[in-house]
């Protein structure tokens, strides 16, 4: 049986669009496959690694009919990518084994059965179902994303939490050092949901979500969320634990506050960063009225310091920051402006875009 047969871009996106999850190393060799699910002239793709499990439908051609078998992912891909965009490709089944023709290659491939797939369970009590554009979702995603702990022991870091309540959706994400929250409306309302994804379920995310138009429907459970987009089914385990109340730790009422230039900060704070040790990247931000001074040092006795014209009539504040942590936040907003609220220099400072809630980014101050 002929199981697919079109071009080499086709099936090739339709796999690169669930292989992501499927690592080269597995205690269970099966995860390291594709589920290939051929139902009449309907085609299935599922990858599975027993914590996420991402399912699209496809369109590649075949003879109709009933089959189902699993083949390796990575090698599938890896051999379709030497091969031109726009050459036709067929999968055929033979005996135990699977035969992909292209041109004049032939590959004779082993495939393991499908009834051995172990397929994620499916949660039975799902939430409300409710929507936001692809674009909205991944640009709430770029916003937080970076400020995710990585292999923390406070492993509910090491995500983002979601919370749905009325018609807002907030995302919010702290490694302990600092912390970023980005919210945006819902179309309809919703009761308060909160889930923490863990960090390989939102990298696949970002990973998939596209700017094109459409949307995607989510739904969580006590365990699992479920995302539908694009002809795509992606279900996930959550992260349990209780995630730090986030409210508490983004100031308020700081009552220093610059407004400048993002684009301009970004490149002072880059440049400074160079003469920064790279174990401890640490810069000094003078702040006086009407300048700006950002200044670091390293263990070789170099030193940097750059200087901004700034609008500002405040207390002379003088404060250090891990410098990474004010390039990550700047690096991932696309505003002209940005504005900073200070206490002293032993608080946290508070970043968000003027005239605009939906974005928040705390960073604690490090002593130098």
């Amino acid at each position: 049986m002929i199981v697919l047969k079109a071009t080499q871009d086709k099936i090739l996106g339709a796999l690169q669009s669930v292989a992501g999850i499927v690592e080269r190393r597995h205690t269970l060799p099966i995860l390291a496959n594709v589920l290939i699910r051929k139902t009449g002239g309907q085609l299935q793709l599922t990858t599975s690694d027993l914590e996420i499990q991402i399912r699209t439908h496809a369109e590649l051609g075949g003879d109709e009919g009933n089959f189902t078998t699993t083949i390796g992912a990575r090698k599938l891909i890896d051999i379709l990518r030497t091969m031109p965009s726009d050459q036709t490709v067929s999968l055929e089944s033979s005996a135990s084994k699977l035969v992909l023709k292209g041109g004049k290659s032939r590959f004779t491939l082993q495939s393991l059965p499908a009834e051995d797939f172990p397929l994620v369970q499916e949660s039975a009590n799902f939430g409300p179902v409710f929507s936001v554009p692809q674009k909205t979702l991944k640009d709430l995603l770029g916003q937080v994303s970076f400020a995710m702990a990585v292999h923390d022991i406070r492993y509910y870091l090491n995500g983002i939490l979601f919370v749905a309540e009325g018609k807002q959706l907030s995302l919010v994400a702290t490694d302990g050092h600092r912390l970023a929250f980005a919210s945006a409306t819902l179309d309809v309302e919703v009761p308060r949901q909160e889930v923490i994804l863990p960090r390989k379920t939102v990298l696949e995310m970002q990973r998939l979500l596209s700017d094109a138009e459409g949307a995607i429907e989510m739904q969580f459970a006590n365990n699992q969320a479920k995302f539908s987009f694009g002809g795509m089914e992606f279900v996930t385990k959550l992260v349990e634990g209780k995630f730090p109340d986030y409210n508490r730790v983004i100031p308020k009422n700081h009552k220093n506050t610059v407004t400048l230039g993002r684009a301009p900060l970004l490149a002072s704070l880059q440049r400074t960063a160079i003469l920064t040790s790279e174990k401890f990247k640490g810069v000094r931000l003078n702040i006086e009225p009407g300048t700006l001074r950002i200044a670091s040092n390293n263990a070789e006795q170099e030193e940097a310091q750059d200087e901004l014209d700034i609008d500002y009539g405040g207390d002379a504040i003088e404060i250090g920051f891990n410098v990474t942590y004010l390039i990550d936040a700047l690096a991932n907003m696309s505003q002209d402006m940005v504005k900073m609220d200070f206490a002293d220099s032993n608080s946290s400072v508070l970043m968000t875009i003027p005239e605009n809630a939906s974005f928040k980014y705390v960073v604690m101050p490090m002593r130098i």
